[in-house]
């Protein structure tokens, strides 16, 4: 009983500290201290993926090696599409993701296996159905996508040739979510809804204030 007790204490613990590193970056950067939060970016997502590590949590081989495989291939379809403008248009990486790979961030194949699992992990007790689930997973990530897309060029996270996302993007983003979540569902992957609503829902907030803020 105590054992489970100090479990959900420490995930709470977690989701405070969600919810005060965005709510931190979201006053300090109305305040004027864009280029200080924007350049931690890379620091809040790793404690996004030490967060998702321990509560979600990523406690087998099989998690692991799927994060990974979510990760590495979308790592591949983000250097295809800097280097060949193949599936998301035109577009290159600033320098607030972190260090790169033939200008691809090692931290955004991170972030395509964090949203693939997050979301996985709710859609997971939303339906049944595994094509349901993969849409709904879907929906969240290019939910979430449609407001970064503005924000990210003023973050130096990225910006498209033009000065916006081309529809190509979204249909991507789209299509890329749905087989990554058609996996994730086919494998059986499972993780805990209450941490995982939490750090999409502190992207969300963070990302929509900015898009009506700027």
């Amino acid at each position: 009983m105590v054992a489970v007790y100090n479990q959900k204490k420490y995930i709470f613990i977690a989701i405070g500290m969600l919810w005060l590193f965005h709510i931190s970056g979201i006053i300090g950067i109305s305040l004027g201290h864009q280029e200080w939060f924007a350049s931690r970016t890379a620091l809040n997502l790793v404690v996004l993926f030490l967060i998702l590590t321990f509560f979600y949590p990523l406690n087998s081989l099989k998690s692991w090696l799927f994060f990974i495989l979510f990760g590495g291939l979308g790592m591949l379809a983000e250097y295809l599409g800097v280097t060949f403008g193949l599936f998301f248009g035109e577009y290159a990486y600033g320098e607030n993701f972190g260090p790169k790979i033939l200008g691809v961030p090692i931290l955004i194949g991170v972030n395509w296996a964090i949203l693939t699992f997050i979301s996985g992990a709710v859609a997971n007790h939303l339906s049944d159905n595994i094509f349901l689930k993969s849409m709904l997973g879907t929906f969240m990530m290019l939910f979430l996508d449609l407001f970064m897309e503005k924000i990210a060029p003023i973050f130096d996270f990225w910006e498209f040739s033009g000065g916006y996302a081309p529809i190509d993007n979204y249909i991507a983003w789209g299509s890329i979510s749905f087989i990554f979540h058609l996996i994730f569902h086919f494998a059986k992957l499972t993780g805990k809804p209450l941490i995982s609503i939490h750090i999409y829902l502190v992207q969300l907030v963070f990302f929509i204030y900015f898009y009506v803020y700027y």
